[in-house]
This record gives structure tokens, sequence and C-alpha cells, in this order.
């Protein structure tokens, strides 16, 4: 078998893991796209609880996010999915069955407490080999872009055919096929992965959250999610308002995603061929502020609409894919699984304040009001965002070493980090773990393995 290659167990745990996720965030986008119009026939409607109501799963997956991770480190992967799985089906089932809209907010917020997604990718980190991992982790994060996309094409259709209540009931459905994929599908885990790289640690939250380059990234997928949840607390109405039937929307929102990737995907290569990561970001941020302002002043109309959508996703999807990687790059050798935490909590976090800001400008002022202080905000995240340092361009290894004491571990330190091509390098000598950020291409990966041993 070719050693670049994944293992029959690895293809296995790449595309179960990734239908879960992806399923799981196909139920709690669908209402993204059809909310602002389905929620006006709950009781207890406002424009404030629309937002809310969009926006409550992300409070409590920021909370939870963490926790639900090192709780899988303690009672194990499967258990603490299945358990965040269920939950998220008991907040399906609520909603479904709701009658007023805080009815559907606790439905929501209890989604929200099934925060399974450290948990999943710890258990993908468990099931594979360290040089095969980036391969999982990608496949895991096109299928949430698969699922954002197919999202706002279905939500739409489905809730034209059945309501709102039909939305929860095909979410509900859908858990129920990812709890039997876990059960039944998804491989056992044959190792477990060196915690720091895949798993939150607390001792290390408060250094990494002062982190003046991760704390960049951290505040843009606040901002940029914050936007993403305001924006839709509107759009919906404002199709509606420009002439488009309801289960007409998807004809809007798929060409325009498919549009967007179409057009990112090849200014996201050009710029890492050409070493131009930085100007590209900042770019997308400002094409980001220019449809938000763009949607503050155009009138309302179907053209103008599509035009500004397409902007506001072709910068998304930009943003959205090459964060996570700048964040890997930037994050400290052996605590990638913490700062991935303290990201993931802040992209559901920016969720929740863009739904209940978005809804509550729009009650107090005018729709207006809120997407100019979303251009307000993208600006700031721009200029926040000049000063991000560009760290070199590496990958992350873990490796186990012997049982050092700490006078080895300092000596094996600087033999290790003396090597051309280390970028940088961490020994958990209680552990018994290196963790090395190198250049594969520069370092002979057999020398780092040789002043380990």
């Amino acid at each position: 078998m070719r050693v670049d290659a994944l293992n029959t167990t690895e293809k296995k745990a790449a595309i179960s893991l990734a239908a879960v996720f992806g399923l799981r965030m196909l139920g709690l986008f669908m209402l993204l796209p059809v909310f602002a119009i389905y929620g006006t026939e709950l009781e207890g409607y406002s424009p404030l609880w629309v937002g809310i109501a969009i926006g409550a799963y992300g409070l409590t997956q920021a909370i939870l996010q963490i926790p639900m991770g090192m709780l899988s480190d303690k009672f194990g992967r499967k258990p603490i999915i299945l358990a965040g799985l269920f939950v998220f089906l008991l907040g399906s089932v609520i909603a479904a069955n709701a009658e007023t809209i805080y009815e559907v907010v606790f439905g929501r917020a209890l989604q929200g407490m099934g925060a399974i997604a450290s948990a999943i990718l710890a258990l993908a980190a468990d099931l594979t080999r360290e040089e095969q991992r980036p391969k999982v982790m990608a496949t895991i994060g096109m299928f949430i872009g698969l699922s954002f996309t197919l999202a706002m094409v279905i939500g739409p259709i489905v809730a034209d055919a059945f309501a709102l209540s039909g939305l929860f009931w095909l979410t509900a459905l859908l858990t129920l096929f990812a709890m039997l994929a876990i059960q039944f599908v998804v491989p056992n885990a044959i190792n477990k992965a060196p915690k720091g790289d895949n798993l939150p640690m607390p001792q290390q939250m408060k250094k990494l959250i002062s982190h003046p380059q991760l704390l960049r990234l951290n505040v843009g997928v606040f901002v940029l999610h914050m936007a993403l949840t305001a924006c839709f607390v509107v759009i919906p109405t404002y199709l509606v308002s420009a002439g488009l039937n309801l289960e007409s929307h998807w004809l809007v929102y798929l060409p325009v995603l498919l549009g967007s990737f179409f057009v990112m995907v090849p200014f996201m290569i050009w710029a890492m061929k050409k070493n131009k990561e930085k100007g590209m970001f900042n770019s997308a941020i400002a094409l980001l502020a220019i449809a938000m302002f763009a949607a503050y002043v155009a009138p309302v109309t179907l053209i103008n609409l599509i035009v500004i959508l397409m902007a506001f996703f072709i910068a998304f999807n930009y943003l959205e894919a090459t964060m996570p990687s700048l964040l890997s790059r930037i994050t400290p050798a052996g605590v990638k699984g913490s700062a991935m935490g303290i990201y993931s909590s802040s992209q559901f976090f920016g969720a929740f304040v863009g739904g209940l800001v978005g809804g509550w400008l729009t009650v107090e002022y005018n729709d207006h009001m809120l997407f100019a202080v979303m251009t307000l905000c993208i600006v700031g995240w721009f200029l926040l965002n000049l000063s991000l340092k560009m760290a070199p361009k590496g990958k992350n290894f873990s490796f186990k070493t012997p049982q050092y004491d700490e006078q080895t571990a300092e000596i094996a330190l600087s033999k290790l980090t003396a090597i051309p091509g280390v970028l940088e390098a961490t020994i958990v000598h209680s552990e018994s773990v290196a963790y090395v950020k190198l250049n594969d291409k520069e370092t002979d990966i057999n020398r780092v393995k040789q002043v380990l041993s």
C-alpha cells in the first residue's frame, strides 16, 4: 500500500465522520433562509426573537465546545458524541412541536448543547496517522461547506412543503441517521492521538487567548459569523419584498453559492502559489465590508440582492476556508487543540451575537442600521488584521519519546531546534510526547526521530 494514501480505516473514518458532521450542520443551517418569514406565524413573534432563535445554538455551542471535548478524552469519543447527538435530537423535537417562538429558542439552544465538534475531530485524529490527518480534516471541512450550500437550497423547499415544523422533523431524522452511523459505521479508535494537538487543555487557555496573532483570527471568525447570522435576520424578507416567493429562493442561493466557490478557489490557489496570502486575506475582508455597505445604501431589488449576496459569499467562503489553515500555522506546537477550541467557541459565539444584535437593531432602528453596524464591525476587523503576521509554512507532527527527565528533555529540545527546517518544538516529558512544527521539505524527519530517541 502507498504510504501517502489513506488506508481503508482512514477512508471509512473520513467519509463517515464527515457525513455525521455534515448532517448535523445541515439541520442547523436550514433555518437560516426561512425563519425570518415563517417565524411570523409563531406566538410572541418579533424581529428580536427571530434573531435570538437563529443564533441561540451558537451560545450553548460556544460554552460547551471545550468541556465536551475534554469529556470525550475522559469517557471516550463515541459515548460523548452519541450523547451530544441525542441532546441535539431532543432539541429538534421540541422545536418541531413549538407553538411559540420562545419554545423554538429553547429547542435551538438545546440543539447547541450537543456540542460534539471537538469530540468528532479528536476521534478523526485517533483513527488516522499523523501524515494523513490533514486529508481527513479537509474532508470534514468540505462536507461542512457542502451542508451549508444544501441547507440554503433545501431549507426554503422543505419549509414551503411542510412548514417550519417540517424542517425540525427532517433535522431529527437526519440526527437519527448520524447516530446510527456513529454506532455502526464509524470505526472504533485504534489509537489515541496526543491530546495537546487535538483536544483543549485548560492550562493553555489564558496564554492562547492573549496571543496577539491568534487573537486577530478569533476576533475575525467572531465578526464573520456575526455578520452571517445578522444578515439572515432580514435577507429572506428582502428577497420576498423583491418579488421572489420563498419556494423560489433556492434559485438565488444555489447559483450564488456555486458561483462564489468557482470565483474564490482560483484566487486561493494563486495566493498560495505566489505567497500573497495576507494581501488576498485582507482583500476578502474588504470585499465583505463592501457587500455590507452596498446592502446599506442600495435599493432593495432582486438584481442588487444577487450581486450583494455573490460578493458576500465570495468573501465569506474564502475567509472560512483559509482561516483554519492560518490558525494552524500560527499556533505554537503542541497546543493546536486548545487554539482550535478557542477559535470554535469564538465562531459560535459570533453566530449568537449576530442573531441577537441583528434582531435588536431591526426592532430599535431599522434593517439598514443592521447593515451599517455590520459594515463598521468588519472595517474594524480589517484595521486590526493589517498587523497580522504570517507564520512560515510548516506541518505539525507529534512523536513519542522515551521517558525523559526535565534535564534530558531540555538537552533534546536544544538539539531538536538546531536541526534545519525545525520551526518550533515542544517536549512534554510528563506525557512522553514531542510536538514539532517543521518544514518537511527542508527537514529530515528521520533525523528528528534520531534526536528524540
